[in-house]
Formats: C-alpha cells, structure tokens, sequence
C-alpha cells in the first residue's frame, strides 16, 4: 500500500453521447460486466492506502455517484471557472490541501487502465525524477484523442486535442492515454496558467506537460505495452467494446 501519493479521478462530465438525461444515469455509472465503468476505474488504485486519498470530481448527476461509492472525498465543479479537464482538475486544489507528493490523474470513463500500469509508470516517474510523467499507447487505429508529439530526440513536446491537430499530426499514432501523474505543488502552480485558446475554449489538462516544459521541469511519457487501455465509454459502441475485454480477460 502507498501513503505519499495521491489520485484525482474525473468523473464530472455529461455523457451526451450516451444519452444519460434520458437514462437518468451519469456515464460513469453506466455498467461494463455488470459494473460501473468508474469501479474498474477505482480499482486500479487500491494500491492508495487511504480511500480518502482519491478524489473524485463530480458534477451531472452526482448524488448517484457519491451514494454509490460513499468511502471516497468528492469535490463537486464549479463550471463558473471554466470547462475543461483543466478546470475540473484545478477544483480539487483545496481538498488536495499542502500535499506536497505526486498526484495521479485518471479518467472516470476509462475503465480498462490497470495498477500494474499505474505502479510502473510511477517506478519510472520516479527512477527518471520527472516532475510530470504522461502516459501514452500507441495503436493502429484513427481515434478522436490527443496525439503525442515528440522532438527529433524522442523527448516529449506537448499533446494536441484531436480537434486541433493538423492534418500532419492526425498521422501519429502514439496517442495520449488520459494519465498523468504529476508533483502536486507544481501541477496546481500551472493550472493557474492554463489558457482555454482552442477550438473548444476549453482549458485542457494536456496543456499542462507543455507547461512544465516551459518552466524547465522535467516531463516523461511511460508508453503502455497494453493498448486498450486507451479506450473510454463515449458511446454505446464503446460500452461494448470495453463490455467485451472485461469478459474476455476474466475468461483467461
């Protein structure tokens, strides 16, 4: 069990795609074998000592999701600062209180990520000294996510939202994961720093590697050898999907 760490899960958002007005359930809580999407996701951490250790981020529909798993600290939106995975992150700054160890952040609809994953991406965060470490799957599949962009030395330069690549950078299959693990102290410095000067006007937590970048702290990408774990439930065809891993993996 870890003690010096911390996790902020993102499970805030609407689910439009997955009609969850009309379903009267957020998209977190849309089940996957039977299962809430955001279980799988609170499982690959229970590795955390302290239950209350992991935040989540909570806003449509959130009376379901705190009575479903009333054990862990919930910080509620306030969409008057802003949307965005950024603005959702920068929310859970008091709850995260003077923490002064690295901070996971994880996607609430993205049940397939695993602690195996987890725990060597933080072995290399911290073998490396890396003050943000992202985590990236590279597959052969033209999907709606960031792309990693890198440096003629292989080295990290920055994440770009799909919607705001070029028609270059679509090429690139090396897609961003929706993981990152950062120090605490400089992950809330730069998310006051975060500009929402995109296409979606937006504040982007994927903005957040280039920042580090330009104040000269250390940014590393673990790439994860298990590719489906960059999959989300954004859409039926989705829930699926990840509906037919879980099975698969548990029939092994």
């Amino acid at each position: 069990m870890i003690n010096d760490l911390k996790v902020i899960i993102l499970a805030a958002g609407r689910g439009t795609r997955l009609n969850s007005k009309e379903a009267k359930i957020p998209k977190h809580m849309r089940e996957a074998a039977g299962k809430p999407v955001l279980y799988y996701v609170l499982k690959s951490v229970d590795f955390i000592n302290d239950k209350k250790d992991i935040i989540i981020i909570v806003g449509y529909m959130k009376e379901i999701i705190m009575k479903t798993f009333p054990e862990y600290t919930f910080v509620v939106q306030n969409i008057e600062k802003g949307y965005g995975t950024g603005a959702a992150t920068k929310c859970a700054e008091e709850a995260v209180g003077e923490f002064s160890g690295n901070i996971f952040i994880l996607q609430g609809d993205a049940p397939l990520i695993t602690s195996e994953t987890l725990l060597n991406m933080r072995n290399e965060h911290i073998k490396n000294k890396n003050d943000c470490t992202i985590l990236s799957c590279e597959i052969n599949e033209v999907l709606n996510l960031g792309r990693i962009i890198r440096g003629k030395n292989g080295n990290f330069c920055e994440i770009v939202e799909n919607r705001d690549c070029t028609d270059e950078q679509r090429k690139i299959k090396e897609y961003n994961a929706s993981v990152m693990l950062a120090d605490s102290k400089k992950l809330f410095e730069q998310l006051k720093n975060l500009k929402n000067n995109n296409k979606s006007g937006e504040y982007y937590l994927t903005d957040i590697p280039k920042l580090f970048l330009d104040n000269n702290y250390k940014v590393g990408i673990y790439k994860s050898t298990n590719d489906v774990e960059i999959y989300g439930a954004d859409s039926i065809e989705d829930l699926t999907r990840i509906e037919n891993i879980l099975k698969n993996n548990s029939a092994k």
